[in-house]
């Protein structure tokens, strides 16, 4: 089992930057396929970048491509999304999330994630 504890966000005006942060703790980090989700208001949790166990494959979804950036590092246990070029319609609570698979490869539906984060409130102002 692993815990996840999301942090970074916060707010930031339009084409800003922020870093998200994620600690795990509990089982071998390098065992686990690592993903951010985010969910705005009113709307389901969505995908948005995913790594896999050592970090040589990455996936992002299309709205995110080219302005965020997710990595790990597995000494320290923690997984990142760097934010950059930041639009209103990111407002979102993000959350991370860990699967803990045998397969070097990253994942983008929700239900293939066992454990997550409580969650990290980005707003980004006009």
């Amino acid at each position: 089992q692993v815990q996840l504890v999301d942090s970074g966000g916060g707010l930031v005006q339009a084409g800003g930057s922020l870093r998200l942060s994620c600690a795990a703790s509990g089982r071998t980090f390098s065992t686990y396929s690592m993903g951010w989700f985010l969910q705005a208001p009113g709307k389901e949790r969505e995908f948005v970048a995913a790594i896999s166990r050592y970090g040589s494959n990455t996936d992002y979804a299309d709205s995110v491509k080219g302005r965020f950036t997710v990595s790990r590092d597995n000494a320290k246990n923690t997984v990142y999304l760097q934010m950059n070029s930041l639009k209103p319609e990111d407002t979102a609570v993000y959350y991370c999330a860990a699967n803990p698979t045998a397969y070097r490869r990253t994942y983008r539906l929700q239900n293939d994630y066992d454990y997550w984060g409580q969650g990290t409130q980005v707003t980004v102002s006009s």
